[in-house]
């Protein structure tokens, strides 16, 4: 059947199939470690004799998130999640626990809700905490894990900028502190200082478990001076790595994030695997160690104002080279027209006019080939046993008539990535999360509960699909056409409502623009028509 198909219709059909192909495999497959530059960078095993994990004391239910054996008084301390410190703003609560831990972060804002409707909590109840220190020695380590904090400050307010508060241990043989300045900003500056040099490691925490989309990753990223980007998904985490040189590391879902930041050049950055096969980060601290860390949703202007480096933790995939550059632009927008569906709206309309020549002379293609094909249909009948002379015959009559078979294919090939882009865009964009747009879209982020607008984009499709000249050889193939808008209605319903509006206002500037085709070449046949009728009128 596919013999029997246009260059135009079998590149349609490529479109729509990697178009599928590409959502379901980030899905089902999502890919391990981007990069979006060479590097040096040193990878090296850690040995097993110098694992931070192998004693490592975590929260309740351990077993269930580590491989290795936990001792009793590990429990115990595992499961003492007292409060030591409150720190409150009118965005978020965030509380430290007994042992040092950031243990709890909750957003306050409605619209960052999880899907029960819930303040979003950042820190999950299983796995290793933000903050978390663990000594390499295990006697060491079993005193840490038996010893509370103190505080100066069990409440702190940083809603006038920020507050410090200062925590110490006092073990045996040696005193931990920890001078950490909480900001209203959602960041975090900390100092560990130790009393004697102790070998020990600090935990970046588990992930946020706040929003599960399944077209979206979620896992670990490892980001390099050298523009390294590292990301460890969650279940395809192996083995153990190191990384120096790191300028931050983050454990991400869609929208929110755990980072830390700000270290030297020669910090040793461990990622490792937990029981789930879920990625456990990490570094090695020395006697005095400062560095900072943001726990909060990845909206672009609150981490480029913190410190421009962690807008890299804004996750796009394959497509990052072309995603940021879109999202600043579509960022741009919204301060023009102060609302992101009209921003959206605005975006795809410059993306179709900076396409605009070439989609022209693709739909100017497709039309000389529609009105070719009477002919075309007639050669491959005269020369249907000697292909090679019906192929000349075909080219000679192309060429004769200016049509180009693959003229609307270039058009075409270039939306594939702009529409992956912005696709990457417009599902990470926690920008989007609670953004109104009109009537009754009311979370840019979320899918169009009333399924009206997945409906008027099948609807555009269909009706686009009239509007464009098709050239079908065999009923077949006008069939399985035809069904591609109902397809793409389904598969579009649970799709976040801004992607679903980009594809629905592309489809009208794309109606207009093939009416306006349509409509010259119609034009051109009437004057042509009345111009042949002029001329035997004057020869009679």
């Amino acid at each position: 059947m596919l013999d029997k198909m246009t260059p135009n219709q079998r590149l349609t059909i490529a479109v729509v199939l990697s178009i599928l192909f590409f959502v379901v495999y980030t899905f089902i497959f999502p890919p391990e470690e981007t990069q979006n530059a060479k590097s040096n960078q040193t990878i090296q095993s850690v040995e097993n004799t110098q694992d931070p994990s192998t004693t490592q004391p975590q929260v309740a239910k351990v077993e269930d998130v580590v491989s290795h054996e936990i001792s009793n008084d590990e429990k115990m301390a595992a499961n003492d999640l007292s409060t030591l410190v409150t720190v409150t703003s009118s965005k978020f609560i965030l509380k430290l626990d007994t042992l040092g831990r950031i243990s709890s972060k909750v957003l306050l804002q409605d619209k960052y809700n999880d899907k029960d409707d819930k303040h979003a909590q950042l820190i999950p109840d299983a796995g290793p905490k933000p903050l978390f220190v663990r000594f390499l020695d295990p006697a060491l380590n079993d005193e840490a894990s038996k010893v509370p904090y103190k505080t100066t400050h069990s409440e702190l307010s940083v809603d006038n900028g920020s507050g410090k508060v200062t925590l110490t241990q006092e073990l045996p043989s040696l005193k931990v502190t920890k001078e950490i300045v909480f900001f209203a900003d959602g960041h975090y500056d900390v100092k560990i200082s130790l009393s004697d040099d102790k070998r020990y490691f600090v935990y970046l925490g588990q992930r946020p478990r706040i929003t599960e989309q399944m077209m979206t990753i979620s896992g670990a990223m490892i980001y390099t001076d050298d523009e390294i980007v590292t990301i460890i998904e969650d279940g395809d985490a192996a083995g153990r790595k190191t990384f120096t040189g790191v300028e931050l590391i983050s454990a991400f879902d869609q929208y929110s994030a755990t980072i830390m930041y700000g270290f030297s050049k020669d910090t040793n950055i461990i990622a490792e695997r937990d029981r789930n096969d879920d990625p456990v980060i990490y570094f090695e601290a020395l006697k005095s160690m400062a560095f900072s860390g943001y726990i909060g949703q990845k909206e672009y202007k609150t981490l480029n104002s913190i410190n421009p480096v962690l807008t890299n933790a804004i996750e796009y995939g394959w497509f990052t080279f072309a995603s940021k550059p879109l999202f600043q632009l579509l960022s741009w927008l919204h301060g023009v027209f102060g609302n992101w569906g009209w921003s959206i709206v605005a975006l795809t309309l410059i993306i179709r006019a900076v396409l605009y020549p070439l989609t022209y002379k693709g739909m100017v293609s497709m039309q000389k080939m529609k009105d070719l094909s009477p002919q075309i249909k007639e050669l491959q009948k005269k020369y249907k046993g000697d292909p090679q002379r019906m192929n000349a015959a075909v080219m000679d009559t192309y060429k004769k008539h200016g049509a180009n078979p693959l003229g609307g294919c270039l058009p075409m090939l270039l939306q594939i990535p702009v529409f992956f882009a912005i696709y990457r865009v417009l599902l990470n964009a926690v920008e989007l999360q609670g953004a109104e747009w009109a009537l009754w879209i009311n979370d840019l982020s979320r899918m169009d509960s009333t399924f009206i607008l997945p409906i008027l984009m099948g609807a555009s499709m269909y009706y686009q699909q009239k509007l464009t000249p098709s050239n079908f050889t065999d009923p077949m193939q006008e069939k399985i056409f035809k069904f591609l808008p109902i397809i793409f209605t389904f598969f579009f319903l649970t799709f976040p409502s801004g992607l679903v509006l980009y594809w629905f206002v592309n489809n009208l500037f794309s109606i207009a623009q093939q009416f306006i085709v349509n409509q010259q070449f119609k034009n051109a046949k009437e004057a042509e028509i009345a111009t042949h009728k002029h001329a035997e009128k004057k020869n009679d």
